[in-house]
């Protein structure tokens, strides 16, 4: 008889979602630039200690060690920090790359002078309990940046055409990307930090000839669209459509041929 409870049970899932396919492909050939983004956002300099939540393969943890910082690369997903890990070895970088859950961070309150995240922590499942661990985790002072999809942006969007194909997520939990709502975010950090600022910019995607060589390219390296093809692969018909509905969207966000344009929020504030 299994002693799993149902919050382990999701973490599990979690952990297996995110280590199908090739993430660490996803971040190096399509979202490189956010994390230098978020690292220039959050003004990180050398000597600072850096928590990077639900780093993946280290997008923004690497940036921030190249600025100098003593990082801490955290993520639920063993096999994307050792992706990151290989990474940082090959760049002769020092890093920590610490398997912890956003919802439960094993580190001391205040140990870090800056925590970011990058399209990270957006996906843990329960958005205050991360919210709380995020600020709990930084000295007053100290410095929280966070790069998240926009729920009218094109990733955002994907997410949401996906939804109807894929079994109800478990009672209590929240879509990433309300991460990319600002009034959601600031409700969620409350009266903690001060001196938020929230700005939408849109990623410029070049990597795609058209929507359907990004949907061959998430099929097979992105974890959340490979669940979803997973739960239509008995069902010729619902694949097609699924196949339909992202090129669909896709296309929708290509402005120019070859070009796709993603939306995100990136937002810093300062721990009261």
């Amino acid at each position: 008889m299994s002693t799993s409870t149902p919050d382990q049970e999701l973490k599990d899932r979690h952990r297996a979602l995110w280590s199908l396919g090739d993430y660490p492909a996803v971040a190096a050939e399509v979202i490189a630039e956010t994390g230098q983004v978020l690292v220039d956002a959050a003004r990180i300099r050398p000597g600072e200690t850096v928590l990077d939540v639900a780093a993946g393969s280290g997008n923004a943890s690497i940036p921030a060690a190249i600025a100098g910082a003593s990082v801490v690369a955290s993520d639920l997903t063993p096999s994307l920090l050792e992706a990151g890990r290989a990474r940082a070895e090959g760049l002769d970088l020092d890093l920590t790359w610490r398997e912890a859950d956003a919802e439960a961070l094993p580190f001391d309150d205040a140990s870090f002078d800056v925590a970011i995240s990058c399209v990270g922590i957006m996906f843990a499942p329960h958005h205050q309990d991360a919210a709380d661990e995020l600020v709990r985790v930084v000295r007053p002072g100290g410095r929280i940046a966070l790069l998240s999809w926009t729920p009218t942006g094109f990733i955002g969007k994907m997410l949401g055409t996906m939804r109807p194909f894929i079994p109800p997520p478990p009672p209590g939990t929240q879509p990433p990307p309300l991460w990319g709502d600002e009034e959601h975010v600031r409700t969620l950090l409350g009266d903690r930090v001060k001196d938020v600022h929230a700005e939408r910019r849109t990623l410029r995607v070049e990597r795609f000839a058209d929507g359907r060589a990004f949907l061959d390219f998430f099929k097979t390296t992105y974890g959340p669209t490979i669940m979803a093809y997973r739960a239509v692969a008995d069902n010729p018909q619902r694949e097609a459509e699924l196949d339909q509905t992202v090129v669909r969207l896709a296309d929708e966000y290509a402005p120019e041929p070859g070009v796709l344009e993603w939306e995100y929020l990136l937002m810093t504030a300062t721990r009261a």
